[in-house]
């Protein structure tokens, strides 16, 4: 059975992206968890959330972005959500393409599935649910 905590509500700002490392700091220590997966787990998280403020909520500071969290069996699934129009997440353009690769962003979808263990897509977009193994 899984808890779920709304840990964190920001309004779309950029400078809140800093919020997000007291944030895991917070589930690490609640948590106990392996200091292995916690530069994964950040740069994840603040990818999404960062993903979350301009893209999703294009800077609309009146708009908010929700992260929540819960503990699973042997994992922890972060849930980060905007109030943006959503987004196409099967067409991104390939950040390792040739063309792409002295493109400024365009890569926090890629990192966010290559440091974690699953991703997935919610809400036409609108929700990321990152999912990492604990191995505990």
């Amino acid at each position: 059975m899984s808890e779920q905590h709304e840990m964190l509500q920001l309004s779309s700002d950029p400078k809140n992206v800093a919020r997000v490392e007291p944030f895991v700091e917070s589930v690490f220590e609640e948590y106990h968890l392996s200091p292995d997966i916690y530069g994964n787990i950040l740069i994840s998280l603040t990818e999404a959330v960062n993903n979350a403020i301009i893209h999703g909520n294009n800077n609309d500071s009146t708009k908010s972005v929700v992260v929540k969290y819960k503990k699973l069996k042997g994992q922890m699934a972060f849930l980060i959500s905007d109030e943006g129009p959503g987004f196409d997440h099967q067409n991104l353009p390939d950040p390792t393409a040739p063309e792409n690769l002295l493109k400024i962003g365009g890569r926090g979808v890629f990192l966010m599935k290559q440091l974690s263990d699953r991703v997935s897509f919610y809400d036409e977009g609108r929700t990321v649910e990152i999912t990492f193994n604990l191995n505990c």
